[in-house]
């Protein structure tokens, strides 16, 4: 009977900290929401379908078989279905992540190490791409470089005002798709590189500087080996997300893991399964390597007592100014020149008719792609209204809204309190394994995780395919990530006697929540917020599969594209970069909080 009474006293005592009862109510939630998708689409893998390869290699209708398995890896097919797409996929990862770090780090040294001008507006500029759909920068890629002559498509900016016909290699295929997104995770690598530079105590450079060390020493054994965290932090996003885009490599002509999983998913279902899992354990795998190469690298304290001092290499008078001013032009064609394009684009009479740029004659543009009220006398919109009167795309926008403002709050919450229950048990076990398989999703390729959840949601018991819940169920799932990063790496820097004081006083749990901790680490948790739902506006991978074409903005865009009409889907892309930088400039005026604040921002 002790014992008994001593056992309950044990759980009674454990279940009377909040932060227990978070980590075993979502540890059993996110380890449910984590995993069944993936063992629904491991089953997919071995299960016949109907009217797929696998039903006709087997002469059955039902059962299980490994034929895909055989036949994806032996078939005369596999070439074309696996190696070449894989080959293509890793290549697009590893150039991405090497132009996204190159490029995003070489700026956060500018702005954080230099005397660079134009210093502040940059730094708001660079975060741009990033805050745009990731499909922004190659749609204006087309609108520049493609050609009749080359592509087969209308004439782009190049070829309509220039005669200037880009060669196939860079129009298509792997090196515009690698450019474009490493442009795009740039501001990663900007963001993680960039905080380290800012509080980094410059003395060991300044004593190899009097030793009189050459630069190129200096960079590679002492500055090369403090940014390595944030290095390998950039490698572990970039990867995995390169690894699963879709809207980037299907634009640009790309055979990628991702666009092979689309065009086999109707006719070798079981096949494109296979190629979902290859893309997860890809993702699972990078995280290894960086869980291994954190845990062997050497430690340096680079935020000491003893100074502060941030000593900044000088650029030169004209250096200053010339660089700022490159920089300037190239910002200005990655964040600001998308936005012109695709407003021009919804003006122009016809598909690469630049004929107003010449001759600046404002009757050779048209406004009947918006203003168009009716769907008869107007031939050249296949019975479309105008974009203002088009409920297509006013009820996919605010479906959009829904979706996100959801994820949003869903996602944000469970995030947030993770990240605080990991906080407090940090030393615990469970605490780590709930930490770990809440960030797993975010490693998966987005278009993996849509494709088990279609898996797991399109059954004759359960379908929720085409219905908002089933995009809420995807977006929280992908993103708590984002929110439960940033509540663990801000509560990790709260001193556990801040709570204290305030269980001695016996103040509840939620107030110390709302009056305490939530006040004091206000900017990390808004952005907890914030990511997900800037992110789930722009979210076509992880949809694709979830919904029919015009249920979302994204798949909308998608659907116009297909169609030929060009200047409903520049229409759609300018209403999402303009609501995402709308509510991010709002967060940012009423709450202060900005992506790049802290470190060339303010």
């Amino acid at each position: 009977m002790n014992k008994r009474a001593v056992r309950l006293n044990k759980i009674k005592t454990y279940f009377s900290k909040p932060q227990n009862v978070i980590l075993l109510l979502f540890g059993v939630v996110l380890t449910i929401s984590t995993f069944m998708p993936v063992v629904s689409i491991v089953q997919d893998t071995i299960t016949i379908h109907p009217g797929t390869i696998d039903a006709h290699l087997t002469g059955r209708t039902e059962g299980y078989t490994v034929v895909n398995y055989i036949d994806l890896f032996t078939s005369p097919l596999a070439r074309a279905n696996l190696w070449v797409p894989l080959f293509n996929t890793l290549l697009l990862a590893v150039f991405t992540c090497i132009i996204s770090i190159v490029y995003g780090g070489f700026f956060a040294f500018l702005v954080t190490r230099t005397n660079l001008r134009f210093k502040r507006y940059l730094s708001s500029i660079f975060i741009f791409p990033y805050i745009m759909p990731q499909w922004t920068l190659s749609v204006v890629w087309r609108n520049v470089f493609y050609s009749n002559k080359v592509t087969g498509t209308s004439n782009g900016l190049l070829a309509s005002l220039f005669g200037i016909h880009a060669p196939q290699w860079w129009c298509q295929g792997l090196v515009p798709s690698s450019i474009v997104l490493g442009l795009h995770y740039a501001p990663f690598a900007y963001i993680l590189i960039g905080g380290i530079f800012k509080n980094m105590d410059s003395n060991l450079e300044e004593a190899a500087t009097i030793l009189d060390t050459p630069r190129w020493k200096t960079m590679s054994r002492i500055t090369l080996p403090m940014i390595k965290p944030a290095i390998l932090s950039t490698i572990l996003l970039v990867f995995g997300s390169a690894m699963g885009s879709y809207p980037v490599p299907h634009y640009l002509n790309l055979t990628t893991l991702a666009t092979k999983y689309i065009s086999l998913n109707s006719k070798y279902t079981g096949q494109a399964s296979i190629l979902a899992i290859v893309m997860m354990l890809f993702g699972v795998a990078i995280l290894l390597v960086n869980n291994h190469a954190m845990k062997s690298r050497k430690n340096y304290t680079t935020v000491t007592g003893k100074s502060g001092q941030l000593s900044k290499a000088s650029l030169g008078k004209i250096g200053s100014w010339l660089i700022g001013v490159v920089l300037l032009v190239v910002t200005f064609f990655t964040s600001i020149f998308p936005i012109l394009s695709f407003a021009l684009e919804t003006l122009l009479p016809n598909p690469g008719d630049y004929s107003f740029l010449y001759t600046m004659n404002p009757a050779h543009l048209t406004t009947k792609w918006w203003l168009t009220n009716e769907n008869i006398t107007e031939n050249g919109m296949y019975g479309q209204h105008g974009i203002l009167y088009n409920d297509t795309i006013w009820s996919a926008f605010w479906g959009t809204l829904l979706v996100a403002l959801s994820c949003m709050l869903i996602a944000g919450t469970i995030g947030t309190l993770v990240g605080y229950a990991v906080s407090k048990n940090r030393k615990s076990r469970w605490a780590n394994y709930v930490n770990g398989v809440a960030f797993l999703p975010y490693l998966m390729p987005s278009i993996a995780v849509g494709a088990a959840l279609f898996v797991l949601f399109s059954t004759e018991r359960l379908n929720l395919f085409n219905t908002y819940w089933l995009l809420i169920i995807a977006g929280v799932i992908k993103y708590i990530p984002f929110a439960s990063r940033a509540s663990l790496n801000s509560m990790l820097q709260l001193s556990n006697e801040i709570e204290e004081a305030a269980i001695i006083q016996n103040i509840a749990w939620h107030k110390r929540m709302f009056k305490i901790i939530v006040p004091i680490q206000k900017s990390s948790i808004i952005s907890g917020y914030m990511l997900p739902f800037m992110t789930c506006l722009r979210e076509l991978p992880l949809f694709l599969l979830l919904c029919t074409q015009g249920f979302i903005l994204a798949t909308t865009l998608d659907y116009f594209d297909e169609m030929g009409l060009y200047a409903f889907s520049s229409a759609i892309n300018l209403i999402l970069i303009v609501t995402i930088l709308f509510f991010n400039t709002l967060v940012n005026k009423l709450t202060g909080v900005s992506l790049d604040n802290g470190i060339g921002g303010k």
